[in-house]
């Protein structure tokens, strides 16, 4: 049986919201879900929990469905959204076993109800998750259409009571411009909720970043799969951007 921990006070964040794109989950050979990158995340997971810190996920869907790109090309958006969210319980579930594998316990906790692939959303119960040390995997974005899963990270974390959203992602933090595509791009190391929704850096959608400004929830978007980066993090170290308040902030 995977055993179970409780948070110590050993690393700089008792509670996070890690926010992962469908996206994360694909590899280069075109599969959809790669069970090697599933696995790589989940160890990198699985380190963070040992360093007593409690870990709430969402992850998009973006990688089976995408419910914007399908309206666009002229499906309704209501029915387009909620296909996306059961393409975010999808990425869950996989997640979710390869965590299991590990010995982690792992929670998926659904906004729409389908109790036999995962358990209902319920504030006071997934808040019981963390605390007994489970990691909980939150599914199905808000369970409203209209709304990212980058909204669904930051109402989640606020819910839940977290002390920072950590955003993986292929990069190493956030730029003026895609530096896959541009080797000039220019890194920023600190930046103000303001600035992100002023410069329209796309790091997160204005909805989401608003949220977290006006509840103070700091959001760190650093490169996922380098090994250690997440461990670092909740270690103190400086990884990535993070994005914070200030004065005009």
């Amino acid at each position: 049986m995977a055993k179970e921990n409780k948070f110590t006070g050993t690393t700089v964040y008792k509670r996070i919201l890690l926010k992962l794109s469908g996206e994360a989950l694909r590899s280069d050979r075109h599969l959809e879900i790669d069970p090697d990158v599933v696995r790589k995340i989940a160890d990198e997971i699985r380190d963070a929990r040992d360093l007593d810190t409690q870990v709430g996920i969402v992850v998009g869907g973006g990688n089976i469905f995408r419910g914007l790109s399908a309206s666009i090309r002229g499906m309704d958006r209501v029915a387009a959204d909620h296909m996306g969210m059961l393409a975010t319980l999808i990425n869950s579930i996989a997640l979710q076993d390869f965590l299991e594998r590990d010995g982690v316990p792992t929670r998926v906790m659904s906004a729409i109800r389908m109790e036999a692939m995962a358990e209902p959303y319920i504030r006071r119960r997934a808040i019981g998750h963390l605390e007994k040390g489970r990691i909980v995997i939150f599914a199905a974005g808000t369970g409203n259409p209209y709304f990212t899963t980058d909204t669904a990270a930051a109402l989640r974390a606020i819910e839940i009571g977290a002390n920072a959203i950590l955003k993986g992602t292929k990069v190493d933090g956030i730029y003026d411009s895609d530096p896959i595509n541009n080797p000039k791009a220019v890194k920023f190391h600190n930046l103000k909720y303001a600035e992100v929704i002023e410069k329209q850096l796309g790091v997160m959608d204005a909805t989401a970043v608003t949220l977290c400004r006006e509840n103070k929830i700091p959001i760190i978007v650093f490169k996922l799969l380098e090994s250690g980066n997440l461990k670092r993090i909740l270690s103190g170290n400086n990884v990535g951007t993070i994005v914070e308040g200030g004065a005009n902030g």
